[in-house]
């Protein structure tokens, strides 16, 4: 095979890879904005601040510190968001029993009172119980809500840095195209490989 055809073949491939590279890194930054755009958003329109304190007297130092450095501000970040699900949500629901057994002791608890409706006892006892649920539920429910956000800020954060990856790939890719071009036209038409 004469060596210019095999470099003319080497340096359209790496043509291709650059475009392909910078086509990546441009879709990744997309991907990373509007990730960390979104979480941004959705967190500051639900308007929870975060308290200075999680009230847990056993947490880590770092996890004080958290605390004590964004108390007071609005959640917009997908680590703001995990820190409270997970160290404040997370220690006022660790003495809440299970979403299972509350709800099965709530419907118990009904199911008794509305056998005997005149019993004030057990009706108090279904308001309470119906009332653990409640708590248990919505707790749950925005634990879960504020961990799916840092799930989706942090993968925007990892599209950002494939992103910074595929462009500097890109950029190397296309200054050995350039140099893949300049080799063609030094390369005399008789060599071979």
């Amino acid at each position: 095979m004469k060596r210019k055809n095999f470099d003319k073949i080497v340096t359209a491939v790496g043509a291709v890879l650059t475009v392909f590279l910078f086509v990546v890194a441009g879709l990744a930054q997309w991907g990373a904005s509007f990730a960390q755009d979104s979480v941004s958003q959705q967190l500051k329109a639900q308007e929870i601040t975060l308290p200075e304190s999680t009230g847990n007297a056993k947490e880590s130092a770092d996890v004080t510190a958290f605390f004590k450095a964004h108390g007071n501000k609005l959640m917009s970040t997908g680590k703001e968001a995990q820190m409270y699900a997970d160290h404040y949500i997370g220690f006022h629901m660790s003495n809440m029993p299970k979403y299972a057994a509350a709800s099965n002791a709530s419907r118990a608890a009904a199911g008794a009172a509305a056998a005997n409706p005149s019993d004030k006892a057990l009706a108090a006892d279904a308001a309470a119980k119906s009332a653990i649920v409640e708590t248990v539920f919505k707790g749950n429910m925005l634990r879960g809500t504020l961990l799916t956000a840092y799930a989706f800020g942090t993968l925007g954060m990892v599209a950002g840095y494939a992103a910074l990856a595929a462009l500097v790939g890109a950029l190397i890719m296309l200054v050995l195209t350039l140099a893949g071009l300049a080799h063609i036209r030094r390369t005399p038409d008789s060599a071979t490989i």
